[in-house]
């Protein structure tokens, strides 16, 4: 089944995919002594008496002031960190050069794989530094230029506002499509007429964490929260999710609430119609890990059938013929298996294996009657193709070792596109003929980068427990392990993520000046299945950061790099690993940087939909002991007092409403008032900005800052 959300989704994984002009591979300058930082005055941070009681022991939190993101006091704050951190970063010599040659990096076309609607093809396009890419189209069969179709640069005159997800009517006369403004994770969505691209109807708002999905020509479903009432929107609790029908032409006021709300609870939401306009199909979720799947008539208002009734299971609907209906699950199968059923009794006992499970994690796509199952091999892709009876046609042969995707399509299509890309090979699109088999390249970035100058491997080391765990190294080719070597040591290591192999421009400034990346694959991720994914949830979160740990030791053991030329980087959950690490080993590297990190590990469930997150990490109010587990980690308040900590540079965006800034706030105000040493220690808040830099010139500003920080407190001198 085609996903109309793939190419948005596949285009943010272009956007830092290659460059345009000759590395030159010069012996950077090393410093043989390491700078002697001085210590730094910050903005004082206001401590106010407040404690919290968790089964009976209190806990102050001096900072909760500063999870009042409108407060006057806040702002003020926030304006103070800033002077201090640009004042610094401004000072650095190299950093405009730096920035000047991510710049060069990034200037080259990039083009997204072309999926099709109604009579015409789209596809995504950059020209080089622009901050949005631009849907274009061409009429299928037509020999004329592509057309602009929609341009998100035109949405904001600051490029804060984006492009977010598309949905077309299956005759393609219809798009539905959302925006993001500043970066924020609530929506608006318009829809407009596709040959006359004149808006059709009232701009739906309020819309958060949704697809949109189609029913016929008349309307579409999409999900959201009720808005805070109190507080902040950007921060407050968001609870019940719902499932709503617009029809057009009507207010959204008078939308249909189909699912959902308080009296059937669930965080997280989704509704889409099947290809062939029968069936409606529901996923309903409590937290980010199982769900449940229902599916009635796409006429009727009955009850809903259960496809799965089981929370503690991840399944999903991925193709129909008729009543018979294909699923992926990890019931019985934590690698994940493919399995039919006729929906006229769907219970357990009535699946039947289509493709079992094997010894590597699942993902299923399919397309032009065909089934393509996308295996995780030690985290890179192989693809196989199988008719519907899960018979193998083929093992699809990849340009070579990396990560492809978009292997899905429409049951009428012949042909589709996907991508592949590794460390060292950009994001190509290909063309896939379904019944040959053969793939036709489509579209190559035209850029002067020559990838044998570079190395990428993949280790297997051992954690603290034993376990093995692999880590793909990418470096330029005759570094010398001298310990001396910029190491950049990125993960993530949550929420059944996989981190797989991908190419970016903008690392190659990194690389291209002898530094080192490091990939590890952590536990707690999805790249060997659910069991995998558990070994790093909740009372065995302590797993991944060993996992992290023991990979910047076989760095160094290994001679790679020293405590002194390491950075440990991660965003988000990675934002938490980082904290987390550098609290219980703060010699382990010279810098840190922690990115939007969940960093209050006792109140993340209390700010927008982190109680979906439990499920990962459980809840101060679980029991004692979760509480103790939780507290024992959590960055927020792992910092002790008289401790030198690594140079860091936490950073944050003010419109991040999925983990909220005051995580990052309280973190920084915390390791300010803690840190005993001469690296600095500051956070970097970046303004019209969410989870994620919304345009390219902010991912270029950001990428640039941090590459400074890292080199400019390693005591290293780049040859710009």
């Amino acid at each position: 089944m085609k996903n109309q959300f793939l190419p948005l989704l596949f285009l943010a994984l272009l956007l830092f995919a290659c460059t345009p002009k000759a590395i030159q591979v010069e012996t950077p300058k090393k410093e043989v002594a390491l700078p002697v930082m001085p210590k730094y005055s910050y903005p004082e941070t206001t401590k106010i008496d407040h404690t919290d009681s968790y089964h009976g022991i209190d806990v102050p939190d001096p900072y909760r002031w500063l999870e009042d993101d409108r407060s006057e006091e806040t702002a003020a704050w926030v304006k103070a960190q800033n002077k201090v951190t640009f004042g610094f970063l401004d000072n650095i010599p190299f950093r405009e050069s730096l920035k000047k040659r991510i710049n060069e990096l990034l200037d080259y076309e990039k083009v997204s794989a072309p999926f099709k609607e109604g009579n015409y093809e789209y596809f995504y396009k950059n020209d080089g530094l622009q901050d949005h890419s631009i849907c274009y189209r061409s009429k299928i069969g037509s020999e004329d230029a592509a057309e602009v179709f929609l341009d998100p640069n035109k949405f904001s005159s600051d490029g804060t506002t984006g492009l977010s997800g598309m949905s077309f009517t299956e005759d393609g006369s219809l798009l539905a499509y959302s925006i993001s403004e500043g970066g924020s994770d609530w929506r608006k969505v318009i829809v407009i007429n596709t040959q006359s691209m004149e808006m059709v109807g009232d701009t739906i708002v309020d819309i958060k964490f949704s697809g949109l999905s189609w029913k016929g020509n008349e309307g579409f479903y999409y999900s959201s929260y009720d808005k805070p009432k109190e507080g902040s929107a950007l921060s407050g609790k968001t609870q019940f999710h719902k499932l709503f029908y617009h029809k057009l032409g009507t207010d959204q006021s008078q939308d249909k609430l189909i699912y959902g709300g308080e009296k059937q609870p669930n965080r997280y939401l989704y509704g889409f119609v099947t290809e062939d306009n029968k069936y409606l199909i529901i996923s309903g979720a409590k937290s980010t890990s199982g769900n449940v799947l229902m599916v009635r008539p796409i006429d009727s208002d009955g009850e809903f059938k259960y496809l799965d009734d089981d929370y503690t299971s991840d399944t999903s609907y991925e193709e129909n013929n008729g009543t018979t209906f294909f699923l992926s699950t990890n019931i019985d199968a934590p690698n994940y298996r493919l399995v039919s059923v006729n929906i006229k009794d769907p219970s357990k006992a009535n699946w039947k294996d289509v493709i079992p499970e094997t010894e590597n994690v699942l993902r299923v796509g399919t397309g032009g009657g065909y089934i393509f199952a996308n295996y995780l091999v030690d985290a890179k892709t192989a693809v196989k193709q199988y008719n519907m009876k899960g018979e193998l046609v083929r093992d699809i042969e990849l340009p070579g070792i990396g990560s492809a995707g978009g292997f899905g399509a429409k049951k009428s299509d012949k042909d589709f596109y996907y991508g592949f890309s590794s460390f060292l090979f950009p994001n190509t699109i290909y063309k896939y003929d379904i019944e040959s088999g053969t793939s036709t390249l489509h579209v190559q970035p035209k850029i002067d980068f020559d990838p044998n100058l570079f190395e990428t491997k993949q280790i297997f080391y051992s954690s603290k427990d034993g376990t093995k765990v692999p880590m793909f190294i990418t470096h330029k080719k005759g570094i010398k392990m001298d310990g001396k070597n910029p190491t950049y040591l990125y993960a993530y290591g949550g929420f059944n993520i996989s981190l797989t192999p991908r190419f970016s421009a903008s690392r190659l400034a990194w690389l291209e000046q002898g530094g080192v990346y490091a990939q590890p694959n952590l536990r707690g991720g999805g790249e060997y299945g659910e069991k995998w994914h558990k070994a790093g949830t909740q009372m065995q979160k302590q797993n991944v950061f060993d996992d992290f740990i023991a990979a910047a030791e076989w760095l160094k053991t290994n001679g790679y790099t020293s405590s002194d030329y390491l950075a440990i980087a991660g965003g988000s959950n990675g934002g938490l690993l980082v904290g987390a690490t550098m609290c219980q080993r703060p010699d382990l590297a010279k810098v840190a940087l922690p990115a939007v990190g969940v960093m209050d590990m006792l109140r993340y469930h209390t700010f927008t939909a982190g109680a979906g997150w439990a499920t990962d990490y459980g809840t101060a109010e679980d029991s004692p002991e979760m509480f103790k587990y939780l507290r024992n980690y959590s960055p927020v308040h792992a910092l002790k007092k008289g401790t030198a900590y690594p140079a860091t540079l936490v950073t944050t965006a003010d419109h991040d409403d999925r983990v909220v800034p005051a995580h990052s706030f309280k973190f920084a105000a915390t390791l300010q008032e803690m840190h005993d040493g001469p690296n600095p220690v500051m956070i970097r808040i970046q303004t019209n900005a969410g989870h994620g830099s919304v345009s390219l010139s902010q991912r270029i500003d950001l990428t640039a800052d941090l590459y400074s920080f890292c080199w400019e407190n390693m005591g290293y001198t780049p040859s710009f």
